[in-house]
């Protein structure tokens, strides 16, 4: 058998191999491994194929997925849906500071009334409606920290939905679409595991036509 070490020297380290045959291996020093470690990112990358590369893409740019997979006209629609959904999460996070912050006065007895939209449902100063004012800064409070809250996870939804198209797109794109592709329908029976029996269908067969 293969004797096999590996000798390091205070100005180098390499990998040696004193005898070769059926069973000599190499062993990695200092320098092949970090030669090793270099190449993995590039490696793994490599291996991810076009659809896992497309997703990737997608996760770190919005959209640089769909570009990569040829969809250029994707783009826009993307970008046009994230906007509205960030002008949704602003617009109503800013109407929630606003009524929590009235309500927080309004329940600290403060003389200083804040302004909010209309007097009539918010305003204290009117006799008996004192509490319905109240009550309708907590429900418009409330109202827009869920339509905040829910817009959020929509922007997170939409999000990753972008990244499952790429990914989709991009195994599309590796399916033979030529016009030697064709549809083959035919009768079968299945096996029904419910009834133990057996039941009619149709079996689909996609199938590229030779010459």
């Amino acid at each position: 058998m293969a004797l096999l070490f590996s000798q390091l020297l205070p100005s180098q380290a390499r990998a040696q191999v004193v005898t070769s045959g059926p069973d000599s291996v190499l062993v990695l020093t200092s320098e092949a491994d970090t030669a090793q470690q270099k190449q993995f990112f590039l490696s793994g990358f490599k291996n991810l194929g076009r659809p896992g590369r497309a997703a990737l893409f997608s996760a770190v740019i919005p959209g640089a997925g769909q570009v990569y997979n040829g969809a250029w006209w994707k783009v826009p629609i993307i970008y046009a849906t994230g906007g509205v959904l960030g002008y949704f999460i602003i617009d109503n996070n800013n109407k929630y500071q606003d009524f929590r912050t009235a309500l927080n006065i309004r329940n600290g007895n403060s003389d200083n009334f804040y302004q909010v939209y209309d007097a009539y449902f918010y305003d204290p100063v009117y006799g008996d409606a004192v509490q319905n004012g109240t009550q309708n800064l907590r429900v418009s409070r409330d109202f827009y920290r869920r339509n905040r809250d829910l817009t959020i996870i929509l922007s997170v939804l939409a999000y990753s939905m972008q990244i499952a198209e790429a990914y989709v797109h991009g195994h599309l794109r590796e399916f033979d679409v030529s016009d030697n592709l064709s549809l083959r329908v035919q009768p079968d029976v299945f096996r029904t595991p419910a009834t133990n029996g057996v039941t009619p269908g149709l079996t689909l067969t996609l199938y590229t036509r030779t010459k």
